[in-house]
């Protein structure tokens, strides 16, 4: 390109730092789209985040597609990186770019000859899909038993949290089975399920609740307040805590219209707008409208068990088939029941959770007149076994039984 390049031995913050004492610069010009984990809240012109140098970032292409991107470039036959002709589409570093197994040739044996080039990937929203996704779980600590655990066991476990949008369960018009339901689903398959909330039909409160849960889990699965009515607002506060705007979805419209009839055309086609540069659709033969995934947020549009039994099921058989869902072994339950009493047991049990810190337990009563059950759970049957019979040791024989 013939440019000159100025070279900055320093980390980014205190490299830009440097760039701005040195030189009388206001304004810095930005390649970032909607779309890109920068880009979020961002504008045409927006002024630098706080604690960084003050300068005005300028976006120019902040709003062009995937699409625009390689019209311009092959258009204007302009020289670009040439994995892209070999099937990459997003490339970051070489520990998370592979090539996008969306461009592979099926009939192709010669293995440079595998992928298609990047500009026929037909979907720009799944530009990312050449990125290897780091799970979160893999690498920070688990807490378990209200201890930071580095236990290896823990250390692989994948984690969810849950969210339900609804005003009406807040005001206790409705109840909220769907949740404990849907946390047994994910124990089913060896996900642990670290945090569950209810929150408002308002846009703000889901975007705040998705923006603290997309970062600290693997997946996200939030219901309710998906619709056309004014109430359900989901969908929105998804894009808001990515920091993309709602944009027209002309295959998502199409669904809606076979479903609904031209009710979801001209002006009633909110339904139809949905975060853009982020959504991916999954579409499933037993299901009327595709499931939308939102990065690591899953939007289910069921509304009573029944019709999640069926979203989860395609769920699971959609994620198995694209490599995304990691199913490892499911939680094991084992309950004793006791008529000790709170004090009795709470010292022995607290002793229980820093011998057994890589497995879940806990005490509950059904009311207070009824026995105390003691729970443990985890992945291994013999560690189960080896904490349910030291807590037995600690007391008289016949003080616990087991619960079927």
């Amino acid at each position: 390109y013939k440019l000159q390049m100025d070279i900055i031995r320093l980390d980014f913050k205190s490299g830009l730092e440097a760039l701005l004492k040195a030189n009388p610069i206001r304004a810095i010009f930005l390649g970032v789209r909607i779309g890109d984990p920068t880009a979020v809240g961002q504008e045409q012109f927006s002024p630098s985040s706080p604690g960084w140098p003050p300068f005005m970032r300028v976006n120019p292409v902040l709003d062009w597609s995937y699409r625009d991107v390689w019209a311009f470039l092959l258009a204007c036959k302009v020289p670009y990186c040439s994995l892209y002709d070999r099937g990459y589409t997003s490339i970051g570093s070489i520990h998370d770019t592979v090539p996008n197994a969306l461009l592979c040739r099926s009939e192709s044996s010669s293995s440079e000859d595998k992928f298609r080039p990047a500009y026929l990937l037909s979907d720009g929203r799944l530009e990312r899909a050449g990125r290897a996704k780091k799970l979160i779980s893999q690498s920070s600590s688990v807490i378990c038993n209200g201890l930071r655990s580095d236990d290896v066991n823990l250390q692989s476990m994948f984690t969810a949290s849950v969210i339900a949008v609804g005003d009406e369960i807040l005001f206790g018009t409705v109840e909220d089975r769907m949740g404990s339901i849907l946390c047994r689903k994910l124990h089913l398959i060896g996900w642990a399920v670290a945090h569950i909330a209810v929150t408002r039909n308002d846009i703000d409160s889901v975007a705040e609740e998705v923006e603290r849960q997309k970062s600290r889990n693997d997946m996200v699965f939030i219901y309710g307040g998906v619709g056309p009515l004014p109430s359900d607002v989901t969908v929105a506060g998804v894009a808001k805590a990515f920091g993309v705007r709602m944009a027209p979805d002309e295959e998502f419209e199409e669904y809606l219209r076979h479903l609904i009839g031209e009710r979801c055309t001209g002006h009633r086609n909110e339904m139809a707008q949905l975060p853009e540069g982020i959504t991916e659709l999954w579409h499933h033969e037993k299901l009327s409208v595709p499931l939308i995934k939102c990065q690591n947020v899953i939007i289910l549009t069921a509304t009573n068990i029944d019709e999640l039994d069926e979203e989860w099921n395609c769920l699971i058989e959609l994620m198995k088939s694209n490599g995304l869902l990691a199913i490892t072994e499911p939680f094991v339950l084992k309950r004793l029941s006791t008529t000790l009493s709170d004090v009795e047991a709470a010292q022995p049990l607290s002793e229980m959770c820093f011998e057994f810190p890589d497995l879940f337990i806990g005490g509950y009563r059904e009311s207070r007149k009824d026995p105390l059950i003691i729970s443990f759970k985890g992945k291994d049957k013999g560690r189960i076994s080896a904490a349910a019979e030291a807590l037995c040791n600690k007391f008289h024989p016949g003080a616990f039984s087991e619960i079927d």
